[in-house]
């Protein structure tokens, strides 16, 4: 039996049958087990193996195509309860959704966010706020103690990561009216709690997202960077890694987080938060504080702050 982790990070048993490789009412057309590398290969993925379980992610080639129209993806989470709650409800709003973690310091800036929403009601601006942590009950404490009138998804599976590109936290991304991207994930606390460590001011972002809220100002937004085939497959073997969490085999957990370490090595939500995901230290371990002073003496690569 072959296990599939799907993008939502829920897990299928998948058989072989006439029509293709199958489970449930899904099949991967014209696929077998022996050559499901081969069909990934020609159908635009990568993929990660660990024994008897395997995820699928797209190649650095189809992510680009996906999302070379510019267009927000779809998005439809749940909140710390369980309950649902859709990014997309918001469709015809300028839109900013806010990634945090428990796992960071941002975990703290919630009400900074609230700030900021209440001085913006008034022009219609919706917030839309994002855990990525691996369990519901990590994000709670923090939830509650904030109390936010926005809604806050926990995103156990990182598929706002996936789909919006995010590679650190605290990230926001600015959606407008029409669903159009019009400014790319870039570093923005929701206060000056931790500018030592960011080196950011809060309101180094927050004025120019009251100019854009208000005046309709757009400030420049570069590119985002063109990701390889090595960072989507790192993405695969989190996935892989969450669910021999969830299922209390650390070791396999930690091996697959090794893989995606090496092939993603500033991806804070894989490095840092695959830390937290085994039950490590994320704020004072040695293992963070190695791979903190290793990144901040390289540049700090992939952090991109606000501009």
């Amino acid at each position: 039996m072959v296990i599939l982790i799907d993008v939502d990070g829920r897990a299928h048993e998948v058989a072989e049958k006439d029509v293709g490789l199958c489970w449930g009412d899904m099949c991967i057309p014209q696929a077998t087990m022996a050559d499901l590398d081969a069909w990934a290969e020609r159908a635009g993925y990568v993929l990660a193996r660990d024994g008897d379980v395997v995820a699928l992610a797209p190649s650095a080639a189809t992510h680009h195509r996906e999302t070379a129209d510019g267009r927000a993806p779809a998005l439809t989470l749940n909140d710390v309860d369980g309950n649902p709650v859709s990014f997309d409800d918001f469709s015809g709003h300028k839109r900013v959704l806010v990634t945090w973690a428990s796992w960071c310091g941002c975990r703290h800036e919630l009400g900074g966010w609230q700030r900021l929403q209440d001085e913006l009601a008034d022009t219609g601006l919706k917030l839309f706020s994002v855990a990525l942590d691996s369990d519901p009950e990590e994000s709670r404490p923090w939830i509650e103690a904030a109390s936010p009138t926005y809604p806050v998804a926990v995103d156990t599976a990182h598929v706002t990561a996936e789909k919006y590109g995010i590679t650190n936290v605290p990230s926001v991304v600015w959606i407008d009216e029409d669903d159009r991207i019009v400014k790319q994930p870039t570093i923005a606390p929701g206060d000056d709690q931790f500018v030592d460590f960011t080196k950011i001011k809060a309101d180094q972002h927050h004025d120019l997202l009251r100019a854009w809220a208000r005046d309709g100002v757009l400030p420049e937004s570069p590119e985002p960077p063109e990701r390889t085939d090595e960072e989507q497959l790192a993405l695969a073997h989190r996935r892989i890694a969450a669910h021999h969490q969830r299922h209390g085999d650390v070791d396999r957990a930690k091996r697959q987080l090794a893989i995606a370490q090496d092939l993603s090595p500033w991806d804070w939500t894989v490095r840092r938060g695959g830390i937290a995901m085994t039950g490590g230290d994320p704020f004072l371990g040695e293992e963070f504080t190695s791979f903190w002073e290793e990144w901040d003496a390289s540049g700090r690569p992939g952090y991109t702050p606000t501009g």
